[in-house]
């Protein structure tokens, strides 16, 4: 049984304030409990029956995870060039995906931790076929594109409720109590990690059973971006068309292609934040 696991920071025990995950000394801290909670997982899913654990940094530049202090039996996807962002790796031979360490959406609940979606530079909101999705209900698309089943979401309780009401079925593990976007109860991090293990343990065992969340095609992305200068630069690909002046749409026939479409818009408006080539003299 393989199990595919998605990592993130902003959910990870511990974390309450951004820069926490900024300033050297305290990211330094960070990636340690990042890797602690993400072994915890790991060891969840291979108490549950997995023979096979692949873990994708999916975090800023997505190399945060320290490998030599992973455990040995996973393999890690690292970097930050990556077509399916924080899914590469992930393919129809998988039995479950964990997200660990993940977030509430933008715009969504008052509580959550560090909210934001894929880009918080950038994004303010996205809606997949009118659905108003976070990162963690995008990414559960298409590993059902896969016909891979979300089975465990880690991260404040405000992140696991909003992800509930999405994916019903899939094992929540909260590991500290939302306050504020910037501040949180928190559990001593050895208790959050028992935590995690059991519920990735018990989504291994209920894999079988979680229906994979599938998107029928065609399948219409909207996103909106906090600048119209964002906006506009995206529909230097012919398929997006302006419907407001920070808001953007495109359709495409299937899951799959429609999300790479989103993570290639997401990074020409991340791009033009300040102006494309803004930095370049040439």
């Amino acid at each position: 049984m393989k199990m595919f696991i998605s990592a993130d920071m902003e959910g990870i025990s511990g974390v309450a304030t951004n820069m926490q995950l900024k300033k050297n000394d305290e990211y330094q801290r960070f990636r340690k409990l990042m890797t602690q909670d993400v072994n915890a997982a790991i060891a969840g899913a291979f108490d549950g029956g997995a023979t096979e654990v692949t873990v994708a940094d999916g975090h800023g530049n997505m190399s945060n995870i320290l490998i030599e202090e992973l455990d040995e039996r996973a393999r890690l996807v690292s970097g930050n060039n990556r077509v399916l962002c924080q899914l590469t790796g992930l393919d129809d031979s998988f039995d479950g995906i964990m997200f660990v360490g993940h977030h509430g959406r933008e715009a969504g609940s008052e509580r959550a931790v560090i909210s934001h979606t894929l880009a918080g530079v950038a994004v303010a909101e996205m809606k997949i076929n009118g659905k108003v999705v976070g990162e963690t209900e995008m990414n559960a698309g298409a590993a059902g594109y896969f016909g891979v089943p979300a089975i465990l979401a880690t991260g404040d309780d405000a992140y696991v409720e909003e992800v509930m009401e999405t994916l019903p079925e899939i094992e929540g593990a909260v590991v500290k109590l939302a306050v504020d976007r910037f501040a949180a109860e928190l559990l001593h991090p050895s208790k959050a990690r028992q935590i995690i293990r059991e519920k990735a343990k018990r989504g291994a065992e209920r894999a079988k059973e979680i229906p994979p969340y599938v998107v029928e095609g065609p399948v219409t992305f909207e996103i909106e971006f906090k600048g119209t200068n964002q906006a506009m630069m995206t529909t230097t690909l012919p398929t997006v068309e302006l419907i407001g002046p920070k808001t953007i749409r495109f359709t495409c026939e299937d899951y799959i292609t429609a999300y790479k479409h989103m993570w290639g818009a997401v990074i020409i408006g991340m791009a033009a934040t300040n102006g494309v080539l803004g930095h370049a003299n040439a």
